[in-house]
């Protein structure tokens, strides 16, 4: 059920930065109203609540396997708004973060 938590957690933050940072983009440089930057920003404040609740207390843990979510997560998202096919070395990469992230997150450890 951890675990279960966890990836759940992590893909919400990552709506919530992703998206955050995509509105923001979206009003600088591609001329949508100032109104989406302030939508932008919500997001992004979002994105650090949901992180604080992570299993585990650990902020550099939880942060540094967070990078692999928000690198998947970024292909993604290039994918699913605005167009973008990753080639096989980006779906590679973003394997090997993913598999990063379960290593960091979920290997045993004694406490």
């Amino acid at each position: 059920m951890t675990i279960l938590k966890s990836a759940l957690l992590f893909v919400l933050a990552a709506v919530a930065e992703i998206g955050g940072a995509w509105l923001i983009w979206q009003a600088v440089r591609e001329d949508k109203a100032w109104w989406w930057a302030g939508l932008g920003i919500a997001a992004l404040g979002f994105y650090g609540f949901v992180a604080a609740f992570q299993p585990d207390a650990h902020f550099g843990r939880v942060l540094a396997a967070y990078g692999g979510v928000f690198i998947a997560g970024s292909l993604a998202w290039g994918v699913l708004l605005d167009g973008f096919r990753p080639d096989r070395w980006d779906l590679i990469g973003a394997a090997i973060c993913l598999a990063g992230v379960a290593v960091i997150m979920f290997a045993p450890r004694s406490s």
